[in-house]
């Protein structure tokens, strides 16, 4: 009983420590000072790809304790309930890939910085597309497809958890950033358009740092 509950503390632990790493890098405080070390040149071309490839191997430990650590079935759902949440999980993973395809699969994978030319122009904010109905798509289809799992254990539980808090954090934070990029465009913006839940409109909340100036997009 006691490694079952342990198995869950060490896992949320895990991805609070990913979650602030992996924040912090993607900060303008983190670009800023490899701009510092490396020269703004090299950062522009490199600093992408190496955040994502970081990233990708950083989180195998954090996806491999739930396989490691004891844990307990909570739940699995019969057929044909199954084909119901596999249905809900492949048209996240479908809003997913489509979020992607607007703001350019890439840029977000830092291929076109790595492997094309030098272009310091603004990147545009796409408000359109699914971007019309939530600010953060892509975080909101990941949400759904953790959570719509056929099968739960314990320790999944607590990865889906964390991860969640890991996006929803996440998106608050990528919001002060987009606030200084792009100044009252991204502010007239958030106030019009829900965060993560179509239809929903929560007020922003505010960050410090987070109203920017005025940029032409």
């Amino acid at each position: 009983m006691g490694d079952i509950i342990l198995s869950p503390v060490l896992i949320l632990l895990a991805c609070a420590v990913y979650g602030v790493v992996h924040s912090w890098l993607a900060s303008m405080q983190a670009k800023d000072l490899a701009g510092n070390w490396l020269g703004a040149s090299v950062m522009e071309r490199y600093y992408r790809v190496a955040y994502n490839i970081f990233a990708v191997l950083s989180f195998l430990p954090v996806l491999a304790l739930p396989v490691w650590l004891p844990d307990q079935l909570l739940y699995r759902i019969p057929m044909p309930w199954i084909w119901l949440t596999l249905g809900i999980q492949g048209l996240a993973a479908l809003t997913l890939s489509i979020g992607l395809l607007q703001t350019g699969p890439m840029d977000f994978a830092g291929l076109r910085q790595l492997f094309g030319p030098a272009d310091n122009r603004p990147a545009e904010l796409v408000t359109g597309g699914l971007y019309r109905y939530v600010r953060h798509p892509l975080y909101t289809a990941g949400i759904v497809i953790l959570w719509f799992s056929p099968v739960m254990s314990v320790n999944l539980a607590a990865l889906f958890a964390g991860l969640s808090a890991y996006l929803v954090i996440g998106a608050i934070f990528e919001e002060r950033k987009l606030a200084r990029q792009y100044g009252q465009v991204y502010l007239d913006y958030r106030r019009t358009t829900p965060m993560l839940i179509p239809g929903i409109l929560i007020p922003g909340i505010s960050i410090p740092g987070s109203q920017g100036k005025k940029n032409k997009v």
